[in-house]
């Protein structure tokens, strides 16, 4: 087992981290920003090292900052949790050249998976299902491209190679605006991603986000842990996420999951990774791989038992998987809702200090988070505080722990998105399950 792990994030992710390495008796440090000293993980990590003042781009986007903690400290590996550096492929490339392990893939997979047209590429050959689209990058022939939006169907979407977070993306719907649409994504694309490659797809109207959970070891072994849920989205950003998806059957698990599993031993994939799909009537379409573990990882771990953060340190300590697929059984219905330090109604951050705090308690509930009564929430990052996962034997019982635990939560002193968790949970629609990934737009929009 590894010795020493540098835990690279801050936040409900790191504290998680330090949990799982606990549990392994591995050793860990914290490296923080000077806004996070007194962040739960960082009073709790055998060592500390602050690598910088609190912007992203002076700390915990600071590379060789990262990597000379990793150096002092005499640590083996380096966990980068997500965002952040998580993908960065630069950084993973790095941290192995200096001689630690990136607890993670390879640094040519996150490439050739951080590159939606390669990805597809990829997965294409792998036989997992597709959007229909160019089969790659579009290029100066304006004819030969308004003859693949035709061959498509419209409306089609154009999208930048290297795009990502609902940027980089324009809806066509008549042929007439076609040209015109991908010239301005690609300057977009160019000047946002430093890539202008841009690429089209079917638009799908009303689809479902449905993603795939996988673990590989790198040694040909690869097993999936069934679908999340995540269409209760705002502005491309997830809200609610759930295990397993509304009215997914066996066989369609089983058919989706085995073809993820097997693109992951193609492609050589060794850790955690997301399989992202569009769902719609019926069929699965490929969009991207997310190359790290994700925000919605709990509700996974509570259906299956599966602790995805100690499978990502075995293996990155060069452990085969533990489980194997005929021992991945999913049990029972698991919801997170995300709490954010930000205006219910205006989405506005809210930073500031906690002056009280409870955390919901009781049957099937779990709390993820790193904040406590006197902590100031910083402006400097993502306004994520903390996560709210209820599991239930089914999904109506773990709606109902959902809709009390929400009540029983309070952080006063700064403004939370609670009432509005809480407005979706009463959501008859949200209820009865399968609502697409406009649902709660279109829902917010008509309630202002």
């Amino acid at each position: 087992m590894l010795d020493k792990v540098v835990i690279a994030n801050r936040g409900e992710i790191a504290l998680r981290i330090l949990r799982a390495c606990r549990e392994l008796g591995i050793k860990t440090v914290a490296v923080h920003s000077t806004a996070d000293r007194e962040l739960k993980h960082v009073l709790l990590a055998d060592e500390t090292i602050c690598i910088g003042n609190a912007p992203a781009t002076e700390s915990y986007l600071n590379i060789p900052a990262i990597i000379a903690a990793a150096e002092v400290t005499d640590a083996i590996a380096i966990h980068p949790g997500y965002g952040f550096l998580a993908e960065n492929a630069d950084f993973a490339e790095q941290v192995e050249q200096s001689g630690f392990i990136f607890i993670g893939p390879k640094a040519d997979t996150i490439r050739l998976m951080g590159d939606k047209v390669s990805a597809i590429e990829a997965m294409k050959k792998a036989g997992v299902p597709c959007v229909p689209g160019s089969d790659g990058p579009l290029t100066e022939d304006s004819k030969r491209n308004l003859q693949i939006a035709k061959r498509i169907g419209y409306p089609v979407i154009i999208k930048a190679a290297g795009g990502g977070g609902g940027r980089g993306m324009r809806v066509v719907r008549e042929e007439s605006e076609l040209l015109e649409a991908i010239a301005i994504t690609q300057s977009e694309a160019g000047a946002f991603f430093g890539n202008s490659m841009v690429y089209m797809e079917k638009f799908l109207e009303n689809p479902r986000h449905v993603e795939v959970q996988v673990l590989a070891d790198g040694q040909g072994n690869a097993i999936h842990l069934g679908e999340r849920d995540c269409s209760m989205q705002r502005r491309h950003q997830k809200v609610v996420e759930e295990a397993p998806a509304p009215g997914i059957t066996e066989e369609m698990r089983k058919f989706i999951g085995e073809r993820c599993a097997r693109a992951c031993i193609e492609i050589g994939y060794r850790g955690a990774g997301t399989f992202e799909f569009l769902y719609e009537n019926g069929e699965f379409y490929f969009i991207e791989m997310n190359t790290r573990i994700q925000v919605e990882h709990p509700v996974t771990e509570m259906v299956t038992g599966v602790d995805l953060i100690k499978e990502q340190l075995r293996i990155a300590a060069g452990q085969p998987l533990s489980i194997t697929q005929d021992q991945v059984v999913i049990r029972g219905h698991a919801i997170e809702c995300r709490i954010n330090a930000e205006d219910p109604n205006s989405f506005i951050p809210s930073p500031g200090t906690i002056t009280h705090f409870h955390p919901p308690g009781g049957m099937g509930i779990r709390w993820d988070s790193h904040i406590y009564a006197g902590y100031k929430v910083p402006p400097h990052y993502d306004s994520m505080i903390g996560k709210l996962i209820t599991y239930g034997e089914n999904r109506g019982i773990a709606i109902a722990r959902m809709r009390n635990a929400l009540q029983e939560l309070v952080v006063d002193g700064i403004k939370t998105n609670g009432p509005l968790q809480q407005l979706i949970m009463a959501d008859e629609n949200f209820q009865n399950g399968g609502t697409n990934i406009h649902y709660l737009e279109k829902k917010l929009d008509a309630e202002h």
